[in-house]
């Protein structure tokens, strides 16, 4: 039976996650109904990544198994038009049998965004988060050096966290400020539960001075959830980009369309 691959972009504000829920409005239910209706039978999908409450994705990516037949562009042009306005298909595309969104995944990349600023955003109310203190971006670059590298991140993971170990392993972290607005981008072999939104929330409690940049060494050598900062809001996440091995041949990077 073939397997298909597609990228998916949503604003995940109005959904209660990703994943399907029962007597909840999930993102994986809306794309599973649209992907069915094209395909005339049901289909169950797989993702690279499960998203939050209220956190976005611009580079999600999904497989399934199905025997229908239908060209890329029937996939996406076909389940756009079934999907709600904050959901869309970027692309689909044929992979072999082996190809699993999740496991065949070598790293994925998230982007947490701030309006630094005093008055609170409107447009952007819901995609971003509002911190209304200045933040000194040179004090959270220092921290953020700390976290690169494979660690224990127990200190990063929810009380929810389902994963069999606390090791991930960060590529690459960036801290960057464009007037009002700082960006942190995090690329890593995977993430645990809230991690991101937990360096973003020890970040950010450094910008504002209240500790120093050697404190997320620290916290990251002490392994204890209870002393790192509270957690960033789920509204500034972005599951941005999944990478995978170029023999798979699938699109690779963040859309263009980034919050403003």
């Amino acid at each position: 039976m073939p397997r298909v691959a597609v990228g998916i972009e949503y604003l995940g504000t109005a959904y209660c996650g990703w994943q399907a829920q029962a007597g909840q409005r999930t993102v994986q239910q809306q794309v599973e109904a649209a992907l069915s209706a094209v395909a005339d039978e049901p289909v169950a999908v797989v993702c690279a990544g499960r998203t939050d409450t209220g956190v976005h994705a611009l580079g999600q990516v999904v497989h399934f198994d199905t025997a229908a037949a239908r060209a890329p562009r029937a996939w996406v042009l076909g389940a756009n038009t079934r999907l709600p306005q904050d959901i869309s298909l970027l692309w689909a595309q044929e992979v072999p049998s082996h190809f699993h969104a999740r496991y065949s995944a070598l790293s994925r990349s998230y982007r947490y965004v701030i309006v630094n600023r005093g008055q609170r955003p409107a447009l952007a109310a819901g995609r971003v988060a509002w911190v209304h203190r200045p933040l000194d971006v040179a004090s959270m670059r220092a921290a953020a050096a700390h976290l690169l590298g494979e660690h224990d991140f127990s200190a990063f993971r929810s009380a929810d966290c389902q994963s069999k170990t606390p090791m991930r392993r960060i590529t690459a972290i960036a801290v960057e400020r464009s007037g009002e607005r700082i960006t942190i981008d995090v690329t890593a072999n995977a993430f645990l539960h809230h991690m991101v939104r937990n360096i973003a929330g020890l970040l950010i409690a450094i910008g504002r001075g209240d500790a120093g940049p050697e404190f997320a060494a620290e916290v990251l050598a002490g392994r204890d959830r209870r002393r790192n900062a509270a957690t960033a809001p789920a509204g500034g996440l972005y599951f941005t980009a999944v990478r995978y091995d170029a023999s798979f041949g699938l699109p690779d990077g963040v859309s263009a369309m980034m919050p403003p």
